[in-house]
Order: structure tokens, then sequence, then C-alpha cells
């Protein structure tokens, strides 16, 4: 029998690698309905070649997907929503008792404690699909959590991971969006640029593994074939290796629990040159410092962090701000007081908005 796959985000990377996915693999997976921000003609073209339903977001708006998601009869959606756009999709689609392939980081930074409990209510699973806590999943679920003292976070360190300070404040918006090894969107590639990217990594490890930040790593590996270790009691490390290509999380997260056959070119160690790894420049790269601070603090303040870098990126990304500005930014946003625990949906949105406001006007100052 073939499992329905709902695909949010369909026009993104994600979106797009999953349905990838899909279409080698009909046999296996049937797309039941898709979902974009905007792209209406995208949207209806991919509807026609899977024969299902569609919803674009700037046109029928949360209610669009809200309806999709209750008729598509789904066995697990693949949320790839860029942003805070993407925490009410997951809300919903845990409401209705379907397993949640999760590539949207802020669900996790912004409301894991809420969302966690709306998954435990409904019986739904929440099966990360970005291939750093893909990695750790399995392997904590081959090993058992209780049997690891570390977990260790990959980083590809960016395009300016050798730049100097210096360096630094001249970079332009067309160098950040040239990652190196990983083929993203702008968001996230500036975000990974920047260091950002790890840091919301390390937030989502502390909380989807109920692990303290301080035993959660992170270790720059420009290759990107290890995608993360975990170091068990005995100081032995394990690590998931595979090429730099999101359709093997994806893919994971579909099958999961099994370990089955797919279409993707299987990784050849003889064909690997080198793997180095190095410390992050914490100093240079002051993001990373910000999440693992917010990661001890909780509360607002994975809130705050992320829509601060949201406001910076997409302003760094309209030429509005220099790259060095963006940490800047957040740097002097979360020196607000984020204590206060939001424990509803609706004080997440209202924290989220404040910080907003904050971070617009550090912007504009």
């Amino acid at each position: 029998m073939k499992k329905r796959i709902l695909v949010l985000g369909c026009t993104g990377s994600i979106g797009s690698q999953t349905l990838d996915i899909c279409r080698n693999m009909s046999d296996k997976f049937e797309v039941c309905g898709i979902s974009a921000g905007s792209s209406e003609s995208k949207v209806k073209e991919l509807c026609e070649e899977f024969n299902c339903p569609g919803t674009v977001f700037s046109k029928d708006g949360i209610e669009g997907i809200k309806k999709l998601i209750k008729s598509t009869d789904a066995d697990i959606a693949v949320n790839g929503i860029a942003g805070a756009a993407g925490l009410e999709p997951s809300v919903l689609v845990l409401e209705n008792g379907i397993d949640l392939a999760l590539a949207n980081k802020e669900t996790v930074v912004m409301a894991w404690p809420v969302v966690k409990e709306i998954a435990k209510r409904h019986n739904a699973r929440i099966l990360p699909v970005d291939s750093e806590h893909s990695a750790i999943f399995n392997l904590t679920q081959k090993i058992g959590i209780e049997n690891i003292s570390e977990i260790v976070i990959t980083a590809s360190g960016g395009p300016f991971r050798e730049l100097s300070d210096e360096q630094l404040k001249n970079v332009t918006v067309e160098d950040a969006l040239k990652h190196p090894t990983w083929n993203m969107g702008r968001k996230i590639t500036i975000d990974s640029a920047s260091l950002a990217n790890k840091g919301l990594e390390v937030i989502e490890a502390v909380r989807l593994f109920d692990f303290p930040s301080e035993k959660v790593k992170v270790v720059v590996h420009p290759q990107s074939l290890i995608h993360s270790l975990v170091r068990t009691n005995d100081g032995v490390l394990y690590a998931q290796i595979s090429d730099p290509d999101m359709r093997h999380p994806i893919y994971s997260a579909l099958v999961w629990p099994e370990f089955s056959k797919t279409y993707l070119k299987p990784f050849d160690l003889t064909e690997c040159d080198q793997m180095t790894f190095f410390p992050p420049r914490t100093e240079s790269f002051p993001l990373l410092k910000l999440a693992y601070d917010c990661a001890e603090k909780g509360n607002a303040y994975t809130i705050a962090f992320n829509a601060a870098n949201e406001i910076a990126v997409a302003a760094f990304l309209e030429k509005k701000c220099s790259f060095t500005q963006i940490a800047k930014i957040v740097e002097n946003t979360l020196k607000e007081d984020w204590s206060s625990k939001p424990d509803t949906l609706e004080k997440i949105y209202e924290s989220d908005k404040k910080a907003r406001e904050i971070a617009l006007k550090e912007l504009n100052s």
C-alpha cells in the first residue's frame, strides 16, 4: 500500500526534493496534497502532474491549508515552509493526528513545549528532516539516548569560514548566496554563512533530544559528508555519513522506522578525497554563541533570536544592512527581557511580534 504524502511548501527546496522522491518512487509514495506560499501557476501544474488538490497561501490563507490537511487523509506531511510562517501548519498537521516530517526549524525553536504536547495528545510523531537532526535521530534510535554523552553537529562553515573579520564587513549578498556544498533556499543559505543556521540547530537539538546545551557541540566540516555524530558514554564517536543531498534525510523520515532501498546513489568512501574538521570561529560569527545563550535560557529567548534574525536577514537580502550587522541586530534585540514562558500559541506569536518590532527599530536606528 502506498504511503500518502502531503507536501507543505512544495515549490521550495525541501518540497521540490520531496516531490522528486515521489516521482522516482511512485510505487511507494502517493502525493495526496500540496501547498505553496505563492506561485499559483506552478501549484496548478504540480496538482495536474500528481493528480492531487493544492492550495496557495497568498490566495487562500491558512484556511486553505486547514481544508487541505483535513481533506487529504495523509499518512505523513512534509513541512518545508520557511520561517515562522511554518509554525501554524505544523500545529494543524499534528492536531489532525498526522505524522510530521519537519524541516521547519521555527516549529521547534519557537514553540517546542506546545508542539510536543499537541503531538502527544493526538498520537502523532515528529520526524526531523534537517540532515543534522535526521542523523542524530537515527543514531539515537539505534544506540539509545541514555548511552550518549555528547551530540556533535557538523557545520559546513559556509562560504566565509576563511575570511578575516575585516573582509566579513564587505561581503555582498551575492557572495553569501554561493554556498560551497548545499543547494538551499535564500534565507537558510544566508543563515549558513552567518552560522545562525547552526545556532538554530543547536536549539533544535537541545529541545528535540532533551539534551543540555553544554553537551551539544558544533564542529566545522567543510565537505558536509558527516551530518552529525554522537559520543557514547565510553568516549567513542559514531557518525552518519552521506552525500550532501537533502533527499536522504527526507526519504529517511518518509520511510521511518524502515531502512529501505532508494534510488539515490550510495556514498562511496573511495571517492572521498578528505574529511577535515575545525572548531567554529564564534568571535567572528557571534550568532552561534548567542544561540547557545538562548538555548540555555529558554523561554522567549529562542523566539526572539529567531525573529530578530529573520528581520535582519531579510534586510541584508534587500541590501539594507551589512552582513556583520545581522548579528548586531540580533544581539541588541536579545538585550530585552525575554524570560517570560509563552505556553500558548497566542503568547508565542506575541513574543515573536515584539521581537520583530524591536529588531526593526535596531535596523533603522
